[in-house]
């Protein structure tokens, strides 16, 4: 940890930090930061100025980050017959009904994102208590419940990804990899803000964008200008 340390200092000492940063300006210190061999993942912090207890304060839903994640995403299927093995050829990791939902309820499968077609809802109800709590139960207003499952497995592959702020009015995202460009890892810092100041919801008052920074898994957090955060 110690090297770290060292590390996180001699970045920090490379920038203003009591400047805030363009998105441009930000993902350069990120990447001149960047002193480990391994591809470390992007991430964006935003504190709203939401209450998330309130049902007009929340903020939720997906954004397609126009050069993808970077990550190699996990999708499990819930369907049948023809609609199984559209998800199967489409490349989602585990697919079925009864059976899946048998082995995700026993904790035996892992995925990071989770489709259901609507007649298999009664099913994955049953599931709320596991899926709920990790952000995967499928949902309509996402994307997560159709009948169109190859063209959700090639979204959600693809770059697409889901945000709901916590509790404590934050919500954060990996935006990409070190190994991207800078005008990669931009785009997508920008679509996903921008996303988020468009699910402004109805009950926000005051400052909404209260505060976004952009780190990456070894290097230093930096915030941003909130000014030209417009969407």
């Amino acid at each position: 940890m110690a090297g770290r340390g060292k590390r996180l200092n001699s970045a920090y000492e490379s920038f203003d930090k009591s400047v805030d940063q363009s998105v441009s300006d930000a993902v350069k210190i990120i990447l001149d930061s960047k002193k480990t061999k391994f591809d470390e993942t992007v991430e964006v912090a935003i504190n709203l100025g939401v209450d998330p207890r309130h049902a007009d304060q929340m903020v939720r839903g997906v954004v397609s980050l126009p050069n993808g994640t970077g990550k190699t995403v996990t999708v499990a299927v819930f369907a049948k017959e023809d609609k199984a093995e559209e998800a199967k050829a489409a490349g989602a990791e585990f697919v079925g009904g009864d059976d899946l939902a048998e082995k995700v309820q026993k904790g035996e499968v892992e995925f990071d994102r989770c489709i259901a077609t609507p007649d298999m809802m009664a099913v994955v109800g049953k599931l709320g208590k596991v899926l709920g709590p990790k952000g995967l139960m499928p949902n309509p207003k996402l994307g997560t419940v159709t009948p169109n499952v190859a063209e959700a497995i090639k979204s959600v592959k693809g770059g697409e990804i889901e945000f709901r702020v916590e509790k404590a009015g934050i919500i954060h995202a990996g935006v990409g990899k070190t190994s991207f460009s800078l005008e990669a890892l931009v785009e997508n810092v920008n679509a996903f803000v921008g996303a988020i100041v468009k699910a402004k919801p109805t009950g926000a008052k005051g400052t909404y964008l209260k505060r976004v920074t952009l780190t990456s898994t070894m290097g230093p957090g930096v915030r941003l200008d909130t000014s030209n955060l417009t969407g």
